[in-house]
């Protein structure tokens, strides 16, 4: 790290001319830095599709029955929640940095490990590893965006984690076409005798090296450095990602003020508040959380062949059709990148909760319309199909579904756990509230097939559908706008709105 004095560029005078004649360079050094820690998203949507391409293969290497097949899929999630506690308390300690390396090193050893697997359970041993380190990058990623961004970008930096999230997803689900159609088949032999599901895992070393190699060399947060004293180091940082016309000296000197007043409010330094136990930010967090992944948006992902096969389409095209859904969704969080600093979070957010309430709705209409028939395929089962139109309309209103959600819920709940709780708890309360989403994904993602099997799809898209109208409500009355607030202005934000309030 180089001395604060000899940069050469003040935060006045000549740097804003300069950034009035051109493109803002801090700017850019702030993208630069996002981009690099959302490298992390790209392991957790990387991680979350691709079991999908091995699991018949893996079903079929192992002998499974059908629950410990569902076990193997969704276990990766029980240890990311487990991974987002972890991360938030270790990166207090440790730093930001140093942990996005520890996640990094924890899904490049599973990658490789499960590409290994000798039997069903040593590779649900490693998808616990690889799930670890996905929720440590999925806690440190938004904290640290948050922490390095000015306020004026800090909406759109913290999309990113979303956007590398669906960009992840495609990864995923491309790889894995592309692996099983190479060597016929995902159980099917491809290179050195490894059959091709082996190879889906194996690839997933690439982005852990990547993002390890980022991790390594991006600066440490300046509100961490902040607190440890390391000031001179801070506020060269801050210099490199604030306006020209911002003073990096006076920031730093507002983070000493908010560790200050927290280390005199020791008794608030924990999540530990009046309300059930936690304090009331938590809980705004841990259910934003919650219904981003109760409205079913990992179904759609995780259980779409249903839903082809429904309006007629062949399994075997069930790859191409789920790529394609996973095109919309990288498609669509430019649309939130574009408008979360202008529009706001709050108002987004309503309109993706009101949107998903009437697609959900529509599609859990469409389906009591279905009806069974033989599959032509496996002798003994059933498959659901719609009548004419409504299966056109199932398909029209789960795509729509993901664009609202895509544009919306999808990476504006990552920009808000970033950003909403004070300084002193932010990365153990971000860690909190990412394990409450990985165990609401865990029985989103356990509950859907039994839910199907006894009720068919009408009670599932009614029941997110539900949730979609609740965190409508949620959202009008709990969740403030932080648009344009400074980090350290947080906490006067929260009093302010308390002090509104009617006694």
């Amino acid at each position: 790290m180089s001395d604060p004095a000899s940069r050469g560029t003040t935060p006045s005078g000549g740097g804003a001319s300069a950034a009035r004649g051109g493109r803002n360079p801090h700017a850019g050094k702030a993208v630069a830095l996002s981009v690099a820690a959302a490298v992390g998203g790209f392991l957790f949507g990387f991680d979350s599709s691709v079991i999908n391409g091995a699991v018949e293969a893996v079903q079929g290497r192992f002998a499974l029955s059908d629950v410990v097949t569902g076990l193997v899929v969704a276990v990766a999630l029980l240890g990311s929640a487990a991974g987002a506690w972890l991360g938030g308390h270790l990166s207090d300690r440790w730093g930001r940095t140093r942990v996005m390396v520890l996640g990094a090193v924890l899904f490049f050893v599973s990658s490789v490990l499960s590409g290994i697997a000798f039997s069903a359970w040593d590779l649900a041993i490693w998808r616990v590893m690889a799930g670890v380190g996905i929720g440590i990058a999925s806690v440190i990623a938004p904290a640290y965006i948050a922490e390095i961004a000015p306020a004026r970008l800090r909406g759109r930096l913290g999309s990113l984690q979303q956007l590398a999230i669906t960009i992840g997803i495609f990864a995923a689900l491309l790889s894995d076409q592309l692996l099983a159609s190479s060597a016929g088949g995902a159980g099917e032999d491809l290179w050195f005798g490894a059959e091709a599901w082996r190879w889906m895992f194996l690839v997933g070393v690439v982005p852990a090296l990547v993002y390890g190699v980022l991790a390594w060399r991006i600066p440490e947060s300046p509100r961490y450095l902040v607190a440890k004293g390391r000031q001179d180091e801070a506020t060269a940082i801050l210099r490199e990602v604030l306006p020209p016309d911002e003073d990096a000296a006076a920031r730093v000197r507002e983070i000493e003020h908010t560790i200050r007043t927290d280390e005199a409010l020791a008794a608030q330094a924990s999540l530990r508040g009046p309300a059930l136990g936690l304090l009331p930010v938590v809980w705004v967090g841990i259910l934003l959380s919650v219904f981003q992944q109760f409205v079913g948006i990992n179904v759609i992902f995780y259980y779409s062949t249903t839903l082809w096969q429904a309006v007629g389409f062949e399994e075997s095209d069930s790859f191409t059709y789920s790529t394609i859904t996973a095109v919309v969704n990288v498609a669509v969080t430019f649309i939130a990148i574009a408008l979360v600093d202008r529009v706001g979070r709050r108002p987004l957010l309503l309109i993706g909760s009101a949107g998903m309430t009437l697609t959900l709705g529509l599609m859990a209409v469409a389906f009591t319309q279905s009806f069974e028939v033989p599959d032509p395929e496996q002798a003994g089962e059933v498959i659901t199909q719609l009548p004419g139109g409504w299966g056109v309309t199932a398909l029209v209103a789960a795509n729509a579904f993901v664009v609202f959600f895509g544009a919306t819920w999808g990476p504006l709940v990552w920009v808000l756990l970033g950003e909403m709780f004070p300084n002193r708890i932010r990365a153990a309360a971000l860690g909190v509230a990412a394990s409450a989403q990985w165990i609401a994904n865990f029985l989103i993602t356990v509950s859907f097939p039994e839910l199907l099997g006894r009720f068919g799809a009408t009670v599932p898209y009614f029941m997110y559908a539900t949730f979609a109208l609740l965190s409508f409500f949620f959202v009008l009355t709990k969740v403030p706008e932080t648009k344009g607030v400074e980090l350290e202005d947080m906490e006067g934000l929260r009093h302010e709105r308390r002090a509104r309030r009617p006694a």
